[in-house]
């Protein structure tokens, strides 16, 4: 039970889950369109710009979730990181998680038609960013110091 408690000490302390907080606004956003349907885009076109968006948002996502287990470390955000991943996605961006959620989240928005739920995406990534990254940032920087400032001068948070 003690270590139990050590390791919930040890994590960022992010504000939600971040998978959580896409599905979270985009099934906000999906049901709101559903209610009162607003499409943005031809209907052709939203059928054919969805999809790129997806595939690439999942790709993204599953390459830094296996680089992630690779380095044998920690893709919860409420357990210990023990790594500091830089293969893969992460010589490129350092949340190519977050990225991949929100091309998803775009490529979703822009499929099902739903106005509302592409305009909660900079509310999602404004939350992600002040409410998931600083705090995982901050909470590196002190982990890893040095070593987690070098990275993070080489790599872009987003891209």
């Amino acid at each position: 039970m003690g270590d139990e408690k050590g390791e919930r000490a040890d994590n960022p302390g992010v504000v939600a889950p971040p998978p959580l907080i896409f599905a979270g606004a985009l099934g906000a956003g999906l049901l709101v369109n559903r209610l009162r349907p607003t499409p943005f885009l031809p209907r052709t076109l939203s059928k054919v710009l969805g999809w790129p968006p997806v595939v690439g948002g999942l790709l993204l996502g599953l390459w830094g979730f296996r680089e992630m287990r690779r380095a044998g470390t920690n893709v919860d955000p409420y357990h210990p990181t023990t790594a500091i991943v830089e293969a893969g996605p992460y010589r490129y961006t350092r949340n190519p998680l977050y990225v991949g959620m929100a091309l998803i989240y775009s490529g979703i928005s822009a499929r099902a038609n739903a106005l509302p739920a592409a305009l909660l995406l900079p509310a999602v990534l404004h939350l992600v960013d002040r409410g998931v990254i600083r705090r995982e940032e901050r909470y590196l920087e002190g982990k890893f110091g040095d070593e987690y400032l070098r990275y993070k001068g080489r790599v872009r948070r987003w891209i």
